[in-house]
């Protein structure tokens, strides 16, 4: 097995050329397409494995994009559908919700809808309240929709040609943060599955789930902790419908403890149905209640002014944790100043220097 050096949104974009060379029945719907960006650099070049006429660039009709590919899928295509920010998307809820997620059930199984949604989430650079939101929970509550949240570049890479291969209608939804992370990629044409989440630490003290860039501030939480001498299990949720829990389960019933990050709201959020069904089934073995961190219950700012505190951090999620297990004020505050300080050289609005975002 050869790999290589790659980002996140490089092994998206590979991803995607691999199941082109693999399928002649998959091909690409997207608003600028073929524009100079290529969404954010995801589907630059692929012309030349597409051709152009495997390649559609649509007009600004959401709605009309979904809806042509739903059809296209019906009809034995594979589409994949790219939206610059998941709010685009919202104007064709009807199409995904009521057509999309539906046409299976309803038709009695004698229609399949193999259809990939790209939705690109984020925050930072002043995009403020209507381009910057994660809606994650939203397309997760609709049965017959599969949502997954890639966060490294081979886990990405392997689970866009799996939602391309699968049958059923696949929402991925891309962190723009995320598609800087770096990682070895393996070559070729692979296949992760979209069912359970990824085990990233083991641990003993603490069971910690996060998804897509909040893993990031996770690890390094957990980094920190571990420097106290506190070990945290923590999981990449990855896949968020079907939400497959049985992992975290047997984490819980070691550990005792259970904390949730969501990449999106706190209230209504991811979050909370993990710790309803772990509430449920693993009561018993829980040392403290289950903690959800998550977004307050208001639109979010476009200042970076107002934006200090307001997103989860490692911080908070490491504060959350050492206050819980009762480390002292100062092995918190000494912590905190290490987290701080590794952040000290880049702005809040962006995840690190090398971040050339949003377009």
């Amino acid at each position: 097995m050869t790999t290589k050096l790659i980002s996140t949104g490089t092994a998206i974009r590979d991803g995607i050329a691999e199941a082109g060379k693999h399928d002649k029945d998959v091909i690409l719907f997207a608003e600028g397409l073929d524009d100079p960006s290529a969404v954010y650099g995801t589907t630059k070049d692929l012309v030349e494995i597409y051709g152009k006429d495997r390649m559609i660039e649509m007009p600004i009709s959401e709605n009309g994009l979904c809806g042509v590919a739903i059809g296209a899928a019906m009809m034995g295509k594979r589409p994949v559908i790219s939206f610059h920010r998941v709010e685009f998307a919202l104007l064709a809820l009807e199409q995904i919700f009521n057509n999309a997620a539906k046409s299976h059930y309803i038709s009695n199984g004698q229609h399949n809808v193999p259809l990939v949604i790209r939705a690109i989430i984020g925050r930072g650079w002043g995009q403020g309240p209507e381009h910057s939101q994660s809606l994650e929970t939203l397309f997760s509550y609709i049965p017959g929709l599969k949502v997954v949240m890639p966060t490294f570049p081979n886990d990405a890479k392997g689970m866009i040609i799996g939602a391309i291969e699968d049958e059923n209608p696949v929402i991925v939804l891309e962190h723009r943060w995320c598609h800087y992370i770096t990682g070895d990629v393996e070559d070729g044409y692979i296949k992760s599955d979209l069912i359970h989440p990824a085990r990233i630490r083991s641990g003993s003290d603490f069971t910690l789930v996060a998804s897509s860039f909040m893993v990031i501030e996770a690890i390094q939480a957990c980094e920190q902790l571990q420097k106290f001498g506190i070990s945290v299990e923590l999981f990449d949720l990855r896949v968020l419908r079907p939400l497959n829990l049985e992992k975290i389960m047997e984490s819980v019933g070691k550990t005792g403890r259970l904390l949730t990050v969501d990449t999106g709201f706190k209230t209504l959020g991811i979050g909370a149905e993990i710790v309803s069904e772990v509430v449920a089934a693993k009561f018993k073995d829980l040392r403290s209640a289950p903690i959800r961190l998550g977004l307050p219950d208001h639109p979010l700012p476009s200042s970076v002014g107002y934006i200090d505190g307001l997103y989860v951090d490692s911080v908070k999620i490491f504060k959350t944790i050492a206050v819980t297990l009762g480390l002292t004020q100062s092995q918190i505050a000494e912590g905190t100043t290490s987290l701080l300080e590794r952040r000290s050289k880049v702005p809040l609005d962006i995840p690190d220097p090398s971040f050339k975002g949003p377009f």
